[in-house]
């Protein structure tokens, strides 16, 4: 059964508009296909991610990975890391792993799979490949003011009055 629906369009372009920096990886390139470390029955691992050019009033950083082509009206959410300090430009791979894993001050809120972590893409066998934003929130404030229970849709709608920049980079994944 195909699963063929129009492409979404880009979800942080629904968004006002803020600021741009740069993030990149080790791992994961923009429109390039995810490898078997960064899928749900893979190594479930989150992938490398270092940035720069980040406003200078930056106090803290939000990391989250959203597929907006899951079958789903609203998209499907695999890794919310809050509250990383601005003094931090970089994760390494495996640092979705836990709360452990993240900065002394970051945690990790629910995602869609109802874990505080990352977990990988996992689209449906033969659906449309699917996007994956991995995206930098470059936050206004140290703490967001959301707790580890906080949705991904709380999470976002907080972002969207403390953001002052994000940097997006978007690899795809198909079964």
């Amino acid at each position: 059964m195909s699963l063929e629906r129009p492409v979404t369009p880009d979800p942080y372009g629904l968004l006002p508009a803020t600021g741009s920096f740069t993030v990149s990886s080790n791992d994961v390139t923009g429109d390039q296909l995810l490898n078997e470390a960064h899928l749900f029955e893979g190594g479930n691992t989150s992938p490398h991610l270092s940035w720069s050019g980040f406003p200078q009033e930056t106090k803290s950083f939000v990391v989250t990975c959203f597929d907006p082509d899951a079958p789903t009206p609203s998209g499907f959410w695999h890794w919310l890391a809050v509250d990383i300090p601005s003094s931090v430009t970089e994760l390494a791979t495996g640092a979705g792993e836990s709360d452990a894993t993240l900065p002394q001050g970051a945690f990790h809120t629910r995602n869609d799979f109802s874990n505080h972590k990352f977990d990988g893409a996992a689209p449906p066998a033969g659906d449309q490949p699917h996007r994956y934003y991995f995206v930098v929130h470059a936050v206004d404030q140290e703490k967001l003011g959301v707790d580890e229970g906080a949705s991904a849709a709380f999470v976002s709608f907080n972002l969207v009055f403390h953001t002052l920049a994000r940097a997006i980079i978007v690899p795809t994944y198909q079964h």
